[in-house]
């Protein structure tokens, strides 16, 4: 049994955005030479998330007009009552990034099948930035047969 693991970094664009990340997954997978296992993917940040769904442009707008109706950034939380609270000076009013953030999942894991992530047809790993732009990184590990 082999197990590896990576550290992948993304750059986002905006305050919420969708990127697909399966082939930066399976880049590594090939790498390592697994041929049968799974892959576990991490989200290491509380106002990203992870989903297996359909990277499709109209349900990408979808998504985003959804999660904004979810949760409005213009509402009220107390989480945004930074004078209320020791924070770094460049905290943002994010409560609704991290409320948003809890509707999806922090982690995925996809079986490895003949080397290849066993996605359906038009399932892609998408990693959802809610709290944008930023730096990120995502942690892959992989475990299986060579």
């Amino acid at each position: 049994m082999t197990i590896a693991h990576t550290l992948l970094k993304i750059s986002t664009a905006e305050s919420i955005d969708i990127y697909d990340i399966t082939e930066k997954i399976q880049a590594f997978i090939d790498s390592q030479a697994i041929q049968s296992g799974q892959a576990l993917i991490f989200s290491r940040h509380t106002t990203t998330a992870l989903a297996i769904n359909e990277y499709e442009e109209r349900l990408l707008t979808d998504i985003k007009t959804y999660l904004r109706k979810l949760a409005p950034p213009c509402d009220k939380y107390l989480h945004n009552d930074l004078h209320l609270r020791i924070v770094p000076p460049d905290e943002p009013e994010n409560a609704h990034s991290h409320l948003m953030a809890m509707t999806f999942s922090t982690s995925e894991i996809v079986p490895i099948v003949e080397g290849k992530l066993a996605l359906g047809t038009y399932q892609s790993i998408l990693f959802i930035e809610l709290d944008g732009p930023r730096d990120r990184n995502f942690f892959v590990q992989v475990t299986g047969e060579l």
